[in-house]
């Protein structure tokens, strides 16, 4: 079960540093948020659900 939860937090982190380079690059490119944006929720909304799944399996271990 801990073998998980290290794969969930590394899937996050992962996850997290793609988002956090991908989305002011997308911002700041001229007409990228248009072509982007479906991709970028997307992947928000798969961080969302890993955050909560990741919480979700830590509480059967704690």
């Amino acid at each position: 079960m801990i073998l998980i939860i290290q794969l969930l937090v590394l899937t996050l982190v992962i996850l997290s540093t793609i988002l956090v380079i991908s989305i002011p690059v997308t911002l700041a490119s001229p007409g990228q948020w248009e072509k982007s944006k479906n991709l970028i929720y997307t992947s928000i909304g798969i961080w969302v659900g890993l955050i909560i799944i990741t919480g979700i399996a830590n509480s059967f271990i704690a």
